[in-house]
């Protein structure tokens, strides 16, 4: 049972995060590259970032099943913004890669996104910015690690 301090904590933190995760998709859905949704701009920012990008870790990374994941790698392949490559040693794996029409059109709606959030900091000192940054990171690392033991604990019990 969460005690009323937590529970208050708990409001006003989903009252927030509702707030400002509606207001930041709905602008940056606004200013991004036309034809590109925030869900295919969160895959190229991934695939950017992981060197052997698979559909694995995307699913895992945004919490979504293997099929949802497929459905926006398809688009994003037939729009030519990555594409796959198999492991020459294990034809099972297959690796998604930004190609260039993806590399410069993850940069364009990365400036985008960057132009709609940076405003807003400037209403914070700078020692601020970086404890509300290193403690939301904190919590997603929470959350991760919570993730993988129960997904280790589901694969054991089946």
């Amino acid at each position: 049972m969460v005690d009323k301090e937590a529970e208050q904590w708990i409001n006003r933190y989903l009252d927030a995060y509702l707030v400002v995760t509606r207001q930041v998709s709905t602008r940056i859905k606004e200013r991004i590259l036309e034809g590109l949704t925030n869900d295919q701009f969160m895959i190229l920012r991934l695939i950017k970032g992981q060197e052997m990008c698979t559909s694995t870790y995307l699913a895992e990374a945004v919490c979504v099943g293997k099929s949802s994941i497929t459905a926006i790698i398809n688009r994003l392949v037939e729009a030519g913004m990555i594409e796959r490559t198999r492991d020459e040693n294990d034809r099972r794996l297959v690796y998604l890669s930004l190609t260039e029409l993806g590399k410069q059109g993850f940069e364009v709606a990365d400036k985008q996104v960057k132009e709609v959030i940076s405003p807003y900091l400037f209403h914070f000192a700078e020692e601020d910015i970086e404890k509300f940054i290193t403690m939301f990171e904190k919590l997603a690392f929470l959350m991760q690690e919570k993730q993988e033991v129960e997904t280790i604990e589901d694969h054991t019990e089946s």
